[in-house]
């Protein structure tokens, strides 16, 4: 029998993150889903910042979940800064293009 061929597909952002408030030194996911074909790679943005994971940093208290999402072992935020507070977004790439998800703030609760 003939055999569908499956496309390659540009990537589409099937679950967005939301916006979350995380009390300090609790840990937080945000939550990203992308499809696509090939499997899109996903990278995080915070105010437009490319967000540091494990992958490049295998210190860092962020990780890169397999499905995209974004967890933190621990929400930071001292008295010198708030370095997990800011907006977010997921982007998720193939060779097809790109897709964005909507913004997600993440907040620190108040002290």
């Amino acid at each position: 029998g003939s055999h569908a061929q499956l496309e390659d597909m540009a990537p589409r952002i099937v679950e967005h993150p939301t916006d979350l408030l995380v009390s300090k030194g609790e840990p937080a996911t945000l939550s990203c889903k992308a499809e696509g074909r090939p499997a899109p790679a996903v990278e995080w943005y915070k105010d437009g910042e490319r967000v540091e994971t494990d992958r490049e940093d295998p210190r860092s208290h962020r990780t890169l979940l397999p499905g995209g999402s974004l967890f933190f072992l621990r929400i930071l935020h001292g008295r010198r800064g708030k370095p997990d507070e800011g907006v977010y977004v997921c982007v998720a790439r193939n060779y097809l293009g790109e897709a964005t998800s909507r913004n997600a703030s993440l907040e620190v609760a108040g002290e």
